[in-house]
């Protein structure tokens, strides 16, 4: 079982771009087996995308368990999954769970790319994030780097949409998604189905698409009917 999910200390401003980081997944790549598509490269269950994987295919040094500030919401349209995507905007309201990836800063860019279907091989310039807090490396849906907080004196970084939750039509998530997020969820933060159910529905995009009985059934393997 995972230890308890802390929130990650405070930012400090300015701090030298360091080889190693925390990766914030507050998304599919909760799950195990669905981040090691993007490091090592592969097609995740329920998918028929093919992610190319990192230049450093190693798995993550460690992961643990995080708590982030702000909104989990579902937005746009998935074109791996259909469906809604997982986006965080660290100005909402509430925390989000999440689990955090010790990575190195290759890694992270490599990453950063293949959320973007670009392919990987282009290292990231860190300052502005870990100087500001925030940067919007370019307009699209996953190029707007946060930084989340510190663990162990290494920054906390996830990636995500560069509007806020109200900002964007919510699309609520397919089946194939939500069972990588449940099985995220389990692994990071041990929470069984039920719990784990009550905090997607709850989620902006999903809430009155998905109840909260429905995800659960998701999560345990039965076929929903689709969302409506």
């Amino acid at each position: 079982m995972p230890g308890p999910a802390e929130p990650p200390g405070p930012a400090p401003r300015g701090t030298a771009a360091p080889d190693r980081l925390w990766y914030a997944a507050y998304g599919s790549n909760m799950h195990a087996e669905r981040i090691r598509c993007y490091l090592a490269g592969g097609t995740p269950a329920g998918s028929a995308h093919r992610y190319p994987g990192c230049r450093d295919r190693r798995d993550p040094e460690r992961s643990v368990p995080v708590w982030l500030p702000g909104t989990l919401y579902f937005a746009t349209e998935s074109v791996v999954w259909t469906g809604g995507r997982a986006f965080y905007d660290p100005d909402g309201p509430g925390t989000v769970a999440a689990r955090a990836y010790l990575v190195t800063a290759g890694q992270f860019a490599d990453l950063v790319a293949q959320e973007m279907y670009r392919p990987p091989g282009t290292d990231l310039d860190l300052a502005a994030v870990l100087a500001t807090g925030r940067y919007a490396a370019g307009p699209g849906r996953y190029e707007t780097l946060v930084r989340a907080g510190t663990l162990t004196g290494l920054p906390v970084l996830t990636c995500t949409a560069p509007a806020e939750y109200r900002a964007l039509p919510g699309n609520p998530p397919s089946a194939a998604y939500l069972r990588h997020l449940g099985a995220g969820l389990a692994e990071a933060h041990g929470w069984p189905p039920e719990r784990a159910a009550r905090y997607l529905a709850a989620a902006p995009g999903a809430h009155g698409h998905w109840t909260a009985d429905r995800v659960e059934a998701v999560l345990r393997g039965h076929v929903p009917t689709p969302p409506g």
